[in-house]
């Protein structure tokens, strides 16, 4: 293999391959495993959709059974629905004899019904509910039209006595067209528990007050439900009420409907036996008395239409789904493989437009292109930052340097055409303005130094009380000449490990700036509590929208002021280079009007001597 050769691991078409192989198995396996996940949904549907239909149809049969004799009128039902659901529908008796059919099809004695359509034996299960019997059953039990509104107006008066001691409830409307009082809550001012004393007293008009039809059909009822409890000639300590309250002798009651509103008693007294029994009895007797007024019992076969098959077959929709679900995958397999190949090639395209633009590229990942994009990305910041830098130094440098030549060269100029005289005060001059370029010199020499890296501190152990002393002493007389009172707090003696000299240019730049811009009759004071250092002024403040300008370089709060007035503009950058190259940090709180407040921390412990 040659220099120029990529190596196998690495070329782009061990890559393609490796992409294409595992874009085929992805695609694989998620169509095997959407295809199954979606046949399952789509079985479970059909599924539920099918048992849906079961009670559907079975619901409305059951409703026809409970309020017809027989099964005569129910054939515009049964095709309804059939068309509705596009399912054979079936009514059988027993024995498989055919009471009616939506379509024409094969027989079903083979096949088992999904019901059983017998209103005085409900299926609860496809209900939902808990009696037995069909609440639509009513047979002789419906009361006439006459008395409904007297048992009306007796049940306002029962739900009056029981609002009175404290219960809430609502009256309800059987479909035999009785009104009877359900509690539904009980208000913590009641007079007592609800007790059978207190339901009888309140519910006794509502329960005693009965209609001739009721009467009579209450007879019967007891009469068959005495003979089932082989009471004898004991027939009347049984009693039954319209709502198939079973009492019996003078303590025992048995609810077979609107249980929630009653206390039921452990048993009944003796010979009747277990409540149980006696409900048995009840809902046995009252089949017998129903019978005669609802239609026949009969099977339910739900099947496919023009057969007696009831498996499961999925729906046009569900294949539907199915094929759209693996036409997708396929689909976004060919896309993905696209989208890999083009992916592939394009960082090298990217590559090559941004090396010919000298424009940063965009790293599209860790490999060698990732890496070759990040090598030019940082070679071409690197050249545009000094770039900038450069043509910002060389800017800031010559509007700097500017003014103190001008100056300069102005009084020498003067000087020879003899319009200025050669004395001492010429030289005072032109030595304040050398003063000013060297000033200005080793301001952009240190900040050179911090960029370059080569800054150099040699720290040792320092009493910051000495240094700061040192500085406050250096800088009174022209604080004294500015009007200013410059004051020193030390608390104790802390000692730092710090380079004294640079130490002491920190702090000086900013105490020469707080004399600056301190008005006269105004203080600067200069702390230091531990390794934390501070420069405190009451002159003018920095406004808000300046304070992230102030270490900037060449930046003046006043942009009027020269450099006599306002300083070179570097002595902050100054100060925080040399603050970082102790490895500390250096803040500022500022209020206009107010003054400024520095603050300088420098790392690790400190002693005290």
């Amino acid at each position: 293999m040659s220099g120029d050769q990529v190596p196998l691991r690495h070329s782009l078409v061990t890559r393609l391959l490796v992409a294409a192989v595992v874009i085929a198995l992805a695609a694989i396996s998620a169509t095997a495993w959407l295809a199954a996940t979606t046949t399952t949904r789509a079985i479970n549907y059909e599924q539920g959709g099918a048992v849906a239909d079961q009670k559907a149809v079975y619901q409305a049969l059951l409703g026809y059974a409970a309020t017809h004799h027989d099964w005569s009128g129910a054939a515009a039902l049964v095709r309804s629905r059939a068309a509705e659901l596009d399912r054979r529908i079936t009514l059988t008796t027993d024995d498989h004899r055919v009471i009616l059919d939506s379509q024409t099809g094969p027989a079903l004695r083979n096949t088992s019904p999904a019901a059983v359509v017998d209103p005085l034996q409900v299926d609860l299960g496809l209900t939902g509910g808990d009696e037995h019997i069909d609440e639509r059953a009513v047979g002789p039990y419906v009361v006439p039209t006459e008395d409904r509104y007297v048992l009306s107006e007796v049940a306002k008066n029962s739900l009056a006595c029981f609002h009175k001691v404290g219960y809430d409830g609502v009256i309800e409307v059987a479909t035999t067209g009785r009104p009877s009082v359900v509690l539904t809550n009980v208000r913590a001012e009641a007079e007592r528990p609800l007790t059978r004393s207190v339901t009888e007293s309140c519910g006794f008009a509502l329960d005693s007050l009965v209609s001739a039809a009721e009467k009579k059909a209450l007879q019967t009822l007891t009469t068959l439900t005495a003979h089932c409890l082989n009471l004898g000639d004991r027939t009347s300590e049984l009693r039954i009420t319209p709502t198939f309250d079973a009492y019996l002798g003078e303590s025992a009651v048995v609810r077979t409907a609107h249980e929630k509103t009653e206390v039921k008693p452990p048993s009944l007294l003796e010979p009747a036996g277990p409540v149980g029994v006696v409900r048995g009895c009840v809902e046995s007797a009252r089949r017998t008395q129903l019978r005669p007024y609802v239609a026949p019992r009969a099977l339910l076969f739900v099947t496919a239409p023009g057969t007696g098959d009831t498996t499961l077959r999925l729906s046009g929709g569900s294949i539907g789904r199915i094929v759209a679900v693996t036409g997708a995958v396929l689909l976004a397999t060919v896309a993905a493989t696209v989208l890999v190949g083009r992916r592939l090639v394009r960082p090298l395209r990217t590559l090559t437009d941004a090396a010919d633009q000298r424009t940063p590229a965009p790293v599209s990942g860790r490999d060698e292109i990732g890496r070759l994009a990040r090598a030019l990305n940082d070679s071409t910041q690197r050249r545009d930052r000094a770039e900038a830098q450069r043509r910002t130094m060389v800017n800031d440098v010559a509007h700097e340097l500017r003014t103190p030549l001008s100056n300069i060269r102005t009084w020498l100029e003067a000087a020879q055409d003899d319009l200025a005289p050669t004395d001492a005060q010429l030289l005072a001059l032109l030595h304040e303005e050398a003063l000013l370029l060297q000033h200005i010199i080793d301001d952009l020499g240190d900040l050179a130094a911090a960029d370059a890296g080569t800054l150099r501190i040699d720290p040792e152990p320092t009493y910051l009380r000495d240094v700061l002393t040192q500085v406050v002493d250096s800088h009174r007389g022209s604080a004294l000449a500015a009007g200013v009172r410059l004051e020193l707090s030390v608390v104790s003696d802390p000692v730092v490990r710090a380079d004294q000299v640079r130490l002491r240019q920190v702090v000086g730049n900013l105490i020469s700036n707080a004399i600056r811009y301190t008005p006269p009759g105004g203080s600067v004071t200069v702390g230091a509590d531990g390794t934390t250092i501070s420069v405190r002024d009451t002159g003018s403040g920095i406004a808000p929208a300046d304070l992230p300008k102030i270490f900037d370089r060449f930046w003046r709060a006043d942009e009027s002021r020269s450099r006599v007035t306002g300083g070179s503009g570097l002595g902050l950058a100054i100060a925080r280079h040399l603050t970082e190259a102790h490895g500390g940090t250096i803040e500022v709180r500022s209020e206009v009007g107010r003054g400024t407040h520095f603050t300088i921390r420098l790392p690790g412990p400190t002693t005290t001597r």
